[in-house]
């Protein structure tokens, strides 16, 4: 059996005690300062004793991450400064914001941001007011702290956006402080294997810090119980060589993590030397450090006759009844006046040389770098005219082509003409080519560090597509790469892209804060093309059925999110050029990868795509100088067919019948206008769908989203929504529409049910259509196929 790793390695020589002494004010500075600002309001620099009225009404922050974050700070501060570093961190923990605000205020990043709060005794009096205090700042890491990238309120997923990061940035160091209790979660583990993936040429490095404090909330964190040597075979296990810093003495945990960090960064540096001027094609293993200190570390050891330090009790706050028990009272200033600030902080306040020595400057403060506000960084994508890609379309319905086949044509323009620049990755599960994205390959591979077989195709190591079998990694490697300034497309099936729900809502609520820092430049959008979509999923069936992630995403700050549903292959390339091209956005592509027919020109597309819902002239039979009898309405490529079938049905069977036709792609459109930016204002609404006549609402999704949106306009009433119903199953394309009530023939019969006086006069029109329902039912379970008249179908209009 291999030998257990020592808690503390040796210390590297050169660390000198002056400059250990210069950490350890710097990091007993950045404690204060955490402290203070879970619990003052009033006299931040301890001038006098402490009263009750300094101290908050609502104790709220969380301490017992803290100390090890601060100490993490601290020791990162020394590397970059003294290598000349430009690195960022993703703070993993997510109850770390004391410890990131207080560094970010020590090093001046924080007042630079926010000029209000400068760094003196006004300023760090405002900075310990305002945390969790109304009107100020979140407890959390969040999108208001400068130089983060990494919203600490939900676990799981900091190293997911730290190796996102690190792509394309071959001069980066991103450090990724992984809490113990993140280290239980499944996106987490997932994450690991992203080592596999980064190449050490064009990308930059990822040093994850494991931070073992031993607790939760409330229980014992599963790794930190792990005997030492199967925590070191697990790590080992996913790729790493791991560094161990354990101890709660301060000055002899400064010296094992100096040396760690100058161990780590040494390895990091040859590997990178060998990979880029060597050629060594190896995969190595990248170091990481396993730092192991109490849980509120330097806190109260004890409370009320209660373990408090190196326990659960440290999670959040130690002290709880600091305004009423004299006791905690006089404990708390005991606690802030160990850590000596007289000799931290000078007479106004600021702080002292000592503890600023280890502080780099300018944009290598973490604070400060331009590497956590992406915008900065940002150049305009390469969209190629869409003319080299757009499908001939002479007469509607008279062609067809798979959309997202022609879509891989233009995503390979982009990617070839990235290439010298290495600032456009698409990411997906296992489904580029399964979803007609193959393509991009003729321009760049799949990235892969992995062992390769003679049987691999399109594995390369300095590829640019992204496949990994985790929507959680593949989110998250490409919202750490947006956020750093780069550009990128998450490629899906539907079904499954509702296992990064939690993710999305957190990135939409980033951007929504983000809007409202004028600090924060936009970044490129989050863009999903979603296909191999509900309705064609015919070998795989029902568990690969389900378009309730538009349903999500709608729920969500409107000034962020936009859904579209192309309906052919040219309207699906002017969106994809629009959602390409758009900033601080969440866009959500839905699309068929199946062949389709073609409706409209790439002008025609262009200009439909601007309006977002209109009327095809073509389709309908209205003749312009009366309302019409009956909307037909739809979104979603397989119900702009079945309506445009249905249509085709009304104008054979009823001529005289006045048809409208309406093509939705912006699904936001059907929102008030003071609900969505997108939103129609209730004229215009009422122009296209009428007020008071029946609208067929032939839909992609849920039918009762539809409704919601439009609940408020005046023709509501009048509205009947056709979508999926949740019945699914593997069969023919036609009979999913059959089981769900969308298809051509119960369609028509909507319209003859709901123009008035039609219900008499064409129920034998109806009865026949209702005969060939029930033919369809027993044809396609004697033969395996639709019928003959729907397989053979074409548009005659």
């Amino acid at each position: 059996m291999r030998d257990v790793p020592t808690p503390n390695p040796t210390p590297a020589p050169g660390i000198a005690d002056a400059e250990l002494r210069s950490l350890d004010a710097h990091w007993r500075a950045a404690n204060f300062l955490a402290a203070g600002q879970i619990y003052l309001m009033g006299n931040a620099l301890l001038r006098r004793p402490l009263v009750p009225e300094d101290i908050k009404p609502r104790l709220l922050g969380h301490w017992g991450t803290s100390p090890g974050l601060n100490l993490v700070h601290t020791h990162l501060n020394r590397v970059i400064k003294s290598r000349g570093q430009d690195a960022v961190c993703v703070w993993g923990p997510g109850h770390g914001g004391p410890a990131v605000l207080a560094n970010s205020w020590l090093e001046g990043s924080y007042s630079q941001t926010y000029p209000s709060i400068g760094r003196d005794a006004d300023g760090m009096a405002k900075l310990f007011r305002q945390f969790s205090f109304p009107g100020g700042v979140p407890s959390h890491v969040a999108p208001e702290t400068p130089g983060s990238i990494h919203e600490g309120g939900e676990l799981g997923y900091s190293l997911s956006h730290a190796y996102g990061a690190a792509l394309d940035n071959p001069g980066l160091l991103v450090a990724c402080v992984i809490g113990d209790g993140e280290a239980e979660t499944g996106p987490l583990a997932a994450s690991w294997h992203s080592n596999k993936f980064l190449d050490p040429v064009h990308d930059g490095a990822v040093l994850p810090i494991l931070h073992l404090n031993g607790y939760k909330i409330a229980n014992p964190a599963v790794l930190a119980r792990l005997p030492a040597a199967e925590l070191d075979e697990l790590l080992r296990g996913y790729g790493h060589d791991p560094l161990y810093v354990t101890g709660d003495d301060p000055m002899t945990v400064h010296r094992a993590m100096a040396a760690a960090m100058d161990s780590a960064l040494d390895r990091i540096a040859e590997i990178q030397r060998a990979a880029r001027d060597d050629g060594a094609t190896g995969r190595e293993r990248w170091p990481m450090i396993v730092l192991r200190t109490p849980k509120g570390w330097t806190g109260p050891v004890e409370v009320d006759g209660l373990p408090v330090e190196g326990t659960w009790r440290a999670h959040q706050v130690p002290l709880s009844g600091v305004r009423s028990n004299p006791e905690h009272l006089r404990a708390l200033e005991a606690w802030l006046r160990s850590y000596r600030p007289e000799e931290l902080f000078d007479a106004d306040g600021r702080p002292t040389e000592q503890v600023l020595a280890c502080v780099p400057e300018g944009d290598r403060r973490l604070g400060a770098t331009p590497h956590a506000n992406g915008g900065l960084l940002l150049r305009d994508l390469p969209v190629p005219a869409l003319e080299h890609f757009a499908v001939p379309v002479d007469k509607p319905g008279a062609t067809q082509h798979e959309p997202t086949h022609v879509l891989g044509g233009l995503l390979a323009q982009i990617m070839a003409d990235t290439a010298a620049r290495r600032d456009f990755r698409l990411v997906g599960p296992d489904e580029t080519a399964s979803n007609r994205l193959q393509d991009v390959y003729r321009a760049t591979g799949k990235a892969w560090q992995a062992e390769t077989l003679d049987v691999d195709e399109h594995l390369d190591r300095h590829g640019r597509v992204m496949e990994i079998l985790s929507e959680h990694t593949c989110q998250g490697w490409l919202e750490g790469y947006l956020l750093t300034g780069r550009h990128g497309l998450f490629s899906c099936y539907e079904a499954f892209v509702h296992i990064v729900d939690s993710m999305v809502n957190q990135h939409i609520k980033w951007l929504r804060v983000t809007r409202t820092l004028p600090w924060r430049h936009p970044i490129a959008s989050l863009n999903y093309l979603l296909t191999s979509h509900v309705w064609r999923q015919d070998h795989n069936g029902f568990s690969h059925q389900d378009p309730g992630f538009i349903d999500h995403v709608l729920n969500k700050a409107p000034e962020v999110v936009r859904v579209y549903l192309p309906p052919d292959t040219n309207t699906l390339l002017s969106v994809a050029d629009h959602v390409l091209r758009s900033r601080d956005y969440v866009n959500v592509v839905v699309a068929g990868k199946q062949p389709t027919f073609d409706w409209l020109s790439l002008d025609d597309a262009r200009q439909h795509c601007a309006r977002g819902a209109g009327i095809w002239p073509w389709a309908g039979t209205e003749d312009g100088e009366k309302e019409p009898d009956v909307v037909l309405a739809c979104a979603g490529d397989v119900p702009t067919l079945e309506v445009l079938a249905a249509a085709s049905l009304l104008r054979r069977h009823l001529p005289d019948l006045a048809v409208r036709v309406v093509n939705v792609v912006d699904l936001a459109r059907l929102l008030p206008k003071e609900e969505h930016p997108h939103g129609m204002s209730d004229p215009d609404y009422d122009a296209l769908f009428t007020q008071d006549k029946p609208v067929i609402f032939a839909y992609h999704g849920y039918p009762w989203l539809v409704h919601r949106l439009a609940y408020r306009r005046t023709g509501h009433a009048n509205l009947h929504v056709r979508g999926y119903k949740e019945i699914g199953t593997t069969t023919t394309p036609f009979d999913m529409v059959v089981r769900n009530d969308l298809d051509r023939y119960r369609l028509a019969m909507d319209v003859i049910d709901r123009v008035p006086g039609l219900a008499v006069r064409a129920a034998p029109i109806r009865q026949l259509l209702e005969d060939t329902r029930t033919r369809h039912h027993a044809w396609v379970r004697e033969h395996g196929t639709d019928l003959p008249e729907v397989e053979e179908w074409t548009w005659e209009g």
